[in-house]
């Protein structure tokens, strides 16, 4: 029995104020008996006009990166670092990588994960359309990565969409999978909760869901709901709105029981 925590943020324009707040989350969760933290998509800034910026200074100076070493290290925590840009040095284009970075209780960064759907769609909110690609670049790989609390598959948001993706993470060997998200309020609402408990269901795995749960701008708004989901897809720890965090303890012999009466990563076909 293992206890994890999701963050849920209402994350702004200015770094200083996102990560004071996201470490008075992340130091609640682990006072209360986490062990692994996940924190949400852009968790350190929430503007897209400013992420190339950051990711420059991020490249020269390494202040997040120095920040969530520390704070794994001290706090004796697996730490998953949402989302946050990073420079793509292959690019033409001013364009980021949105990455989420996995940090030991060590404080080393032992796995990274590119997101590999952008969020390219037209939803019927304030904000209207969302073009992801016109600043992010897509990864290209899939990261399973191996933790002394289990074997976690990496994902981000968007990819939630996309079940293959996550029938690969189970391939792998996940038996835990992170989204950290930023989903709208309207697509949220109609789907964040029914997509999480699809994802666990058809891998068999623990699903940790860590969303942006508030307004961040006149025509920004996103859905919170930050919830685990069991193997069985049945939701055992949430949040409502707003900044918060869940915190659930993960059975594995109710994985294993799970896997056993129904091996479903032996039928395929």
């Amino acid at each position: 029995m293992i206890q994890v925590a999701v963050i849920q943020m209402v994350s702004g324009s200015s770094l200083e104020l996102n990560l004071m707040k996201a470490e008075g989350l992340i130091r609640d969760a682990a006072a209360n008996g986490a062990k692994l933290i996940l924190l949400p998509e852009n968790f350190a800034l929430f503007d897209s006009s400013k992420l190339y910026a950051l990711a420059e200074d991020e490249d020269v100076n390494e202040g997040v990166d120095l920040w969530l070493r520390n704070l794994s290290q001290v706090l004796c925590i697996w730490l998953f670092a949402g989302s946050f840009p990073l420079l793509c040095h292959t690019c033409k284009e001013k364009k980021v990588r949105s990455a989420l970075r996995v940090y030991s209780p060590a404080g080393d960064c032992v796995a990274r994960y590119d997101k590999r759907h952008l969020f390219d769609v037209e939803v019927g909110d304030a904000q209207g359309a969302y073009l992801e690609s016109s600043f992010v670049e897509p990864g290209d790989g899939l990261v399973v990565v191996e933790t002394t609390v289990g074997r976690v598959g990496l994902s981000i948001c968007y990819d939630l969409r996309f079940p293959d993706h996550y029938w690969q993470l189970r391939e792998l060997g996940a038996d835990i999978i992170v989204v950290p998200s930023a989903f709208t309020k309207v697509t949220g609402k109609a789907h964040w909760e029914v997509l999480l408990r699809a994802r666990a269901v058809e891998t068999q795995c623990y699903v940790l869901g860590a969303n942006q749960g508030g307004s961040h701008s006149p025509s920004r708004e996103t859905s919170g709901d930050s919830m685990i989901v069991d193997p069985w897809g049945s939701v055992i720890s949430r949040c409502d709105d707003g900044e918060g965090w869940a915190l659930a303890e993960l059975d594995f012999d109710l994985l294993k029981n799970v896997r056993d009466r129904m091996p479903i990563l032996l039928q395929q076909r």
